[in-house]
C-alpha cells in the first residue's frame, strides 16, 4: 500500500480523464493535505457547495459499504445496518480501503466509485447532500477537492455502475431515539 501523502502516482489524473471523458463539467481546487473534516474546515471556506466526509465500513459478513455525507451531518452508524440490511458496521483497516476502493487513508471519496469494477462496495448517499446543488469531493487524494454538480456526480455514479441507497441520517438518528 502506497504511503497516504505520497501522491507522486497522480491518483487525480484518473478522476479527471473519466469526468472528461463523461463530458462533465468540474474544478478543482489544490490546498493543504487536510484528514479529517476539522481539517477540512480551515480550506473548505474558499470553496462554493457541500463539502462532503466519507467513510468506509464493513460488517462480519463482508458487506462493504462508502457512505458520503454533508461534512456537518451526524452519522447515527449504530443504526445504519438496520437501514441496509447488513449487520452492524465498523471501520475497516487501510489495506482493505486500499484493495476495495484504492485510496488510502483520509483521500475516502465517492470519486473511489470508479476503482471497484467488480461492484463490491455499496454506496451510501446522506439525504441532506441533496439540498445543495455543488458537491465536494477529494480526487482520490486528500490535497485536493473537486467541485461538481450533484446531477453530474450521480451521473458519474451511475457511469461506475453504483446507484447510491440515500438515507436521511437525521431521520435516522430521530427513529433511535424514539418518541
Amino acid at each position: 500500500m502506497p504511503d497516504p501523502q505520497d501522491f507522486s502516482r497522480a491518483p487525480e489524473q484518473q478522476v479527471f480523464a473519466c469526468l472528461d471523458r463523461l463530458g462533465l463539467p468540474w474544478t478543482n481546487t489544490t490546498h493543504i493535505p487536510v484528514r479529517t473534516v476539522e481539517e477540512s474546515s480551515k480550506v473548505d471556506k474558499g470553496i462554493a457547495g457541500a463539502h462532503s466526509k466519507n467513510l468506509f465500513l464493513k460488517d462480519k459478513k463482508g458487506a462493504l459499504v462508502l457512505v458520503s455525507a454533508a461534512h456537518d451531518s451526524q452519522l447515527p452508524l449504530n443504526q445504519l445496518h438496520k437501514a441496509l440490511g447488513t449487520q452492524r458496521l465498523s471501520f475497516t483497516d487501510a489495506q482493505l480501503l486500499w484493495d476495495a476502493l484504492g485510496v488510502t487513508p483520509g483521500s475516502v471519496t465517492g470519486f473511489a466509485l470508479m476503482n471497484d469494477p467488480s461492484l463490491q462496495v455499496r454506496y451510501v448517499l446522506d439525504a441532506s447532500l441533496w439540498n445543495h446543488e455543488i458537491w465536494n469531493f477529494h480526487p482520490l487524494r486528500n490535497d485536493m477537492t473537486v467541485s461538481i454538480a450533484r446531477s453530474d456526480f450521480l451521473t458519474f455514479a451511475s457511469a461506475t455502475g453504483h446507484e447510491p441507497t440515500p438515507i436521511d441520517f437525521v431521520a435516522l438518528a430521530a427513529s433511535a431515539a424514539g418518541p
